[in-house]
């Protein structure tokens, strides 16, 4: 498969791309940040995200969606990413639509995705880092279950009018299997939320599931069976990321670039200085690779390629590595002045950092990478 985009993905990329830079640039956010805004992105906007048909890239056609694939979604993905646009589309439109796919849920709740009315959080994790652990308890209660836990890092959890979460049924914390998703509605009696910010200004919340309970038919997929769909969000989740991460690397990189074209010292513009263009024609590198790798796992997971899962960490690492070091010379060519409100890249910097850290940082792939090898 080629790595470039094809003439109806283009199209999609200048639609995405004025859109996102018209209706969200970076000022929206600044603007939720200085209100102190409670729900962490705008209403109105994802509204306008679903009257573009956006929220149901994932979804068939056969169910009022725009049946396309990853490699679309990723290109939506990195506009929202140069605009550091505050969204749930990562979470929604694309690691939750994956989640529930294929099952009962996806009639009660692709209609509200596709309508903009809908709006999903992920309780994944429950450590400091994320790791491949599930230990939350989901015990047998009647004809249903009854949950009790806690989860962190929950993008959005406080405002969600779902939450698709990881429980344990059986097992140990490191098992494989003994996994269980469920669908779990925000107002559920026992489940408490608190809100708390990043340091890019996004809002994620800790949840609390103090026995709430939840009847069979919030299963998602089969009782003790729930790592197909795991592995699905997870999988969507990570290489949506890693769009995102593209944007905001080639954002820090192209503002850069402007910036060492205008700025001036000893009179002639510092762009000039070779030591700068070498290492801008370094980061350049590194993010066109990081941008191939993003397309290549893409393409796999489209495909239904058995080694997606090593692609997907391959490029979740890449994109990672490749944004820190956008953003940090972004910071080191602006000077101090880079961290102050009177430019955008310090912004770009924090909002890197934390999504380099969602879904699993580095670290966490380049292991996952060695254990795939037999290492």
């Amino acid at each position: 498969m080629p790595l470039y985009l094809n003439e109806e993905q283009l199209l999609l990329q200048d639609t995405a791309r004025g859109f996102v830079a018209e209706q969200a640039p970076v000022k929206h956010m600044r603007a939720l940040r200085d209100a102190n805004d409670p729900t962490g992105f705008s209403r109105d906007l994802w509204k306008q995200f679903a009257e573009l048909g956006l929220t149901g890239i994932l979804i068939g056609e056969d169910e009022g969606g725009l049946g396309l694939g990853h490699v679309e979604a990723g290109v939506v993905l990195e506009e929202v990413g140069r605009n550091l646009t505050p969204s749930p589309f990562l979470a929604t439109a694309v690691a939750a639509v994956e989640a529930l796919k294929g099952s009962p849920h996806a009639a009660r709740y692709f209609p509200g995705i596709i309508a903009g009315d809908t709006v999903a959080a992920l309780a994944i994790d429950e450590a400091a880092k994320h790791r491949a652990t599930i230990g939350m308890k989901a015990e047998r209660s009647g004809n249903g279950f009854k949950l009790n836990g806690a989860k962190q890092f929950v993008t959005h959890g406080h405002v969600a009018d779902v939450i698709i979460v990881a429980a344990r049924t059986a097992g140990s914390p490191d098992d494989a299997s003994g996994i269980t998703l469920f669908a779990v509605d925000r107002d559920a009696a026992g489940l408490s939320t608190e809100a708390e910010r990043f340091a890019d200004s996004s809002l994620a919340a800790r949840l609390k599931f103090d026995g709430v309970e939840v009847d069979a038919d919030a299963v998602i997929g089969e009782v003790d069976h729930g790592g197909d769909s795991l592995g699905r969000l997870l999988r969507a989740g990570r290489v949506g990321a890693s769009a995102e991460l593209v944007g905001v690397g080639g954002g820090a990189m192209d503002m850069t670039v402007s910036y060492l074209k205008e700025r001036k010292q000893f009179g002639v513009r510092i762009g000039s200085f070779q030591a700068l263009q070498h290492r801008a024609a370094h980061l350049y590198a590194e993010m066109e690779v990081a941008r191939a790798a993003v397309l290549k796992a893409q393409q796999l997971l489209d495909s239904g390629d058995a080694n997606a899962d090593e692609a997907v960490s391959v490029a979740k690492a890449m994109t990672a590595m490749a944004s820190t070091l956008a953003v940090q010379e972004g910071i080191q060519m602006h000077g101090g002045i880079g961290m102050t409100d009177e430019y955008d890249i310090g912004f770009y910097m924090k909002r890197g950092r934390v999504l380099a850290e969602m879904f699993g940082d580095a670290n966490f792939h380049a292991d996952q990478l060695a254990r795939a090898a037999g290492y």
